[in-house]
Parts: structure tokens; C-alpha cells; sequence
């Protein structure tokens, strides 16, 4: 079920899922009840309350929810969710970057996810979560970057190549047969460090690439895998945010 997952202090817990906990996205076809039904069963697997994670209807933007709220809605439309009272956060992708953050507040961690793809990515959903936590008290924040298209495989037009390195020119890639390609997870880890942030990148036993790793789920190999997900939630005792 998960690709990679651990506690990182606080007592808040990281992890990135596989295929094995089956296509978590309620938007790609799939049968509406089986997705649910896995939700359910990946919720078990956190140890969190039914019903209490928070997904997202991820459109390609750089809208950032606020969890806490009491008034926002089941499925907020945002590409990254933040909060300070440990809610269940949840990130979808399938090649797209994902990223959960962790700080320490002070009253306790800060936390998030983000969508990174690449509109998202050159537009600065990145900076905008980091912006939100920080506004939140958020010291000490950590990003986890999760499994990825790499950049020796997320071919690109030159034109689109040009413009995206314009932009965050440590996107610059080539892929494994010689064409014009995008390296979103060196984007998204000059943009995090840029900003401060300190990035981590899990040694998983599987490869993070998803169009390489038939484990997880991709876009680009298969529009029908589905999507993997993301995730940070409380676990109970506090402790330090590990560096």
C-alpha cells in the first residue's frame, strides 16, 4: 500500500502510496464506490477517523485550502491544503510532483501537501503553500518530494521545453533518447530551497520514477493506473521536526 512512509517528528507521519492501495482519484472513471471503499481502507492503514481526509479537486492551479476552517468545503478546489491542527491532508498525482511540508508552529506542526506538475510548478503553487505555512507561524519547514515523473522521460515540445526553463531554469532536462524534457522534481527542489526549505527525498525500495516504476501509478504509461497519493497526519505524541 505505501511506496515509502515514516514519522518525521511531532509525532506527524509522511507517506507516499503505491498501486497496491489501489486508484485513490474519484475523477479517472473508476467506479465511484471501489474508490471510496479504498479510501476507507487507506484511512484504516493512517489510523485516522473515517471520512477525516482531506482530498482535493486539483485543477493545475496555485489556490491554497486552509483545513482548519470549518466552512470550507468537503473537496476543496485547490492544488495544495494547509493546516495547525493536524487535519488528514492528501495529495493526488500521476507524473505531477508531489510534496507534503512539515514545520514546527507554535502550538504545535504545521503541515501540508502540494500538486506540483508543471503549470502548477512554473506558476509557484510552491511558493504559495510555503507562503501559507509560514502566515501559520511554520519554522524549521521540510519538504518530502514523493515519486515523479524524471526527467529522462517527461519528453516536452521544444517551444514548451524554452518557455518552462525560461522560467525555473533548473528544469532543464534531456530525456534518455535524446529530446527536449522537464525535470520537475529538480524545479521543485530549486524552488523549496530557494525559499528555505529544507527537502528530503525518500530511499524507497522501489524507483521514484512513475513512468518507470509499474507500481505507481502514470499518466504518461498508462492514462488507467489511476493516481497515488501523498499524505501527512498526526500520530499523537509531539516531537521535533527531524532535520
Amino acid at each position: 500500500m505505501f511506496w515509502w512512509q515514516d514519522e518525521v517528528g511531532q509525532g506527524v507521519r509522511v507517506a507516499f502510496t503505491d498501486r497496491g492501495a489501489g486508484n485513490l482519484a474519484l475523477h479517472t472513471g473508476d467506479d465511484a464506490t471501489a474508490v471510496r471503499n479504498r479510501r476507507a481502507a487507506l484511512e484504516r492503514s493512517m489510523g485516522v477517523p473515517g471520512g477525516s481526509l482531506v482530498f482535493l479537486e486539483q485543477v493545475h492551479g496555485t489556490d491554497v485550502a486552509d483545513a482548519d476552517r470549518q466552512d470550507r468545503p468537503a473537496v476543496p478546489t485547490a492544488d495544495a491544503a494547509v493546516s495547525t491542527r493536524g487535519v488528514p491532508l492528501a495529495v493526488m498525482v500521476a507524473d505531477c510532483v508531489p510534496v507534503v511540508l512539515v514545520g514546527a508552529g507554535p502550538q504545535g506542526p504545521v503541515t501540508g501537501v502540494a500538486h506540483a506538475g508543471r503549470r502548477g510548478l512554473l506558476d509557484g503553487v510552491l511558493e504559495r503553500t510555503v507562503e501559507q505555512l509560514l502566515a501559520r507561524g511554520a519554522r524549521r519547514l521540510t519538504a518530502w518530494i514523493g515519486p515523479s515523473i524524471c526527467g529522462s522521460c517527461y519528453e516536452v515540445p521544444a517551444a514548451l521545453h524554452e518557455q518552462s526553463v525560461a522560467r525555473i531554469p533548473a528544469v532543464a532536462a534531456t530525456t534518455s533518447w535524446g529530446t527536449p524534457a522537464l525535470d520537475l522534481r529538480a524545479g521543485a527542489r530549486d524552488r523549496l530551497s530557494s525559499l528555505g526549505v529544507g527537502v528530503v527525498e525518500p530511499a524507497a525500495p522501489e524507483p521514484s520514477c512513475t513512468r518507470e516504476n509499474e507500481q505507481l501509478s502514470s499518466h504518461r504509461r498508462d492514462p488507467g493506473s489511476g493516481r497515488i497519493v501523498g499524505l501527512v497526519w498526526g500520530t499523537g505524541a509531539r516531537r521535533e521536526v527531524a532535520a
